[in-house]
């Protein structure tokens, strides 16, 4: 039997894992990961997301441990020259990965078939990341979809992809394994100490993902229609990071889902499959336009007047001292477990591009090294919906008010006093707005607005006025 290599990128685990499934079936194998930043220029990833991947190479190096094999872990400047040496160095006569769909990543792996296919070894690649490859969801006139709509309905026709495969019992070792490097050696963790916090609410790997989806059906499906835009829940699935580094396949969530709704899903298996839904549409804008992470897509924005001298605010932002309080919440929140729940995603979003009129490229820069689900595809639409330049976005005058946000979906102010304590003592009626409340209440609840709780950096009305003339500089 002969060897190949199974190239280990963002597909951190065994079952559902074509190529590691391909080569088992064929070959001894050599599990390799290789660690090169340099491969995605400005989007290798950021802090809490190198957090994230330490500990899952470590969760995969046990797994494969389990079933006779081992990871060999490489450190790497050329990944081409490494990948084709490593190659000829253990008499590879096969390599085979799952694809990604970052433009960077795609032009080299394109580069890397056609170099090892030169060398005379078999390369080839699988889909293991989507529901479906992005070249195959296409309009009648064989364009690609801009509108989410249309995009979910067409791949929710196509006929069904091959059943899941559970993972192998076994990996036969090749006669002898090639040396490398040990994962502390890749210097993924931050060492300031900002993570401390995140062991508390993850578990990275493909045994945390698998429990993650058990408590999703379990205790979370029932009511996520309703509870998904409630930050104060835990009504969400909490699947995101373990899909971005392939821990679980979404083709595994997704059946899951459907068995236990039956053929009639109900609206809180709708909800969640559409959001599914979503990040195949990211993937597949992505794909099509790979301008996306840094070029708004409507090509008005990209003379956007942003305002002048707004360092100050984007400090504020970041370190969620804005003196909104479901804003500060929700940057807080991100500081401390590496994950911010969607709709302050979106809150937030909005106040720093709209009402401050900061760059949504910033805001992408800064989420991209805060949160351990960071995905350039969904990273960048979600941005660009935000702003109101990318496909199918929301209409740029739709510029939520941040207070009424928080009054809507943290009615009771829970969110906010679990995230912002100086504020705990505030009743419901006046802890999205402290600066509203009466001189007793601040006082009995211990706040001096500007020394324990900032002021606002910005009005919500008159800065959505000035947003909205400056888009009336643009739009036409």
């Amino acid at each position: 039997m002969g060897t190949a290599l199974v190239w280990f990128r963002r597909d951190l685990r065994l079952a559902d894992n074509p190529a590691l499934a391909t080569a088992a079936a064929r070959h001894c194998c050599i599990p390799v990961f290789i660690h090169n930043p340099m491969d995605e220029g400005n989007w290798a990833p950021g802090g809490a997301g190198r957090w994230w991947l330490h500990h899952s190479l470590q969760a995969l190096a046990r797994d494969l441990e389990r079933r006779g094999s081992r990871l060999t872990v490489l450190h790497a400047s050329d990944t081409i020259a490494c990948l084709c040496r490593l190659a000829l160095d253990t008499g590879a006569e096969a390599v085979y990965w799952n694809r990604l769909y970052d433009p960077l990543l795609v032009l080299r792996d394109r580069e890397i078939k056609s170099r090892l296919r030169q060398q005379g070894v078999h390369a080839e690649s699988f889909a293991a990341s989507l529901l479906r490859e992005p070249w195959e969801v296409r309009r009648q006139d064989g364009g690609h979809y801009r509108t989410f709509t249309p995009f979910w309905r067409t791949l929710q026709t196509l006929p069904p992809t091959a059943a899941r495969s559970g993972p192998p019992d076994e990996l036969t070792a090749p006669h002898a394994w090639p040396s490398g490097t040990t994962i502390p050696d890749l210097d993924l963790l931050p060492r300031t100490g900002w993570d401390r916090g995140f062991h508390d609410h993850w578990r990275p790997g493909e045994a945390g993902a698998a429990a993650q989806l058990v408590t999703f059906l379990k205790h979370r499906l029932v009511g996520y229609h309703d509870h998904r835009d409630r930050p104060a829940l835990a009504g969400t699935s909490r699947l995101s990071p373990h899909l971005h580094w392939g821990e679980i396949s979404p083709r595994r969530i997704h059946d899951q889902v459907t068995d236990l709704a039956g053929s009639h899903p109900g609206e809180d298996a709708t909800a969640f499959l559409t959001e599914l839904g979503w990040r195949e549409f990211a993937h597949h804008l992505l794909y099509h336009f790979p301008e996306m992470p840094e070029t708004p897509l409507d090509r008005r924005f990209r003379r956007f007047p942003w305002a002048r001298d707004a360092d100050t605010a984007l400090r504020a932002w970041q370190r969620g001292a804005t003196g909104i309080p479901i804003v500060d919440a929700g940057m807080r929140e991100l500081r401390a477990t590496g994950w911010m729940h969607n709709r302050t995603r979106m809150i937030a979003g909005s106040l720093l591009t709209k009402n401050l009129r900061v760059s949504w490229q910033q805001g992408e820069a800064w989420f991209w090294d805060t949160l351990v689900d960071a995905d350039l595809a969904s990273n960048s639409m979600g941005w660009q919906w935000i702003q109101g330049c990318g496909a199918d976005a929301a209409p740029y005058f739709r510029i939520f008010n941040p207070i009424r946000q928080g009054e809507r979906f943290d009615a009771d102010g829970e969110y906010v006093r679990r995230w912002v304590p100086e504020l705990a003592g505030l009743p419901a009626a006046h802890i999205h707005s402290p600066g509203t409340a009466p001189a007793a209440i601040l006082d009995a609840a211990g706040i001096r607005l500007g020394r324990d709780y900032p002021r606002p950096v910005v009005d919500p009305a008159v800065s959505r006025r000035e947003a909205l003339a400056a888009y009336d500089q643009i739009r036409h």
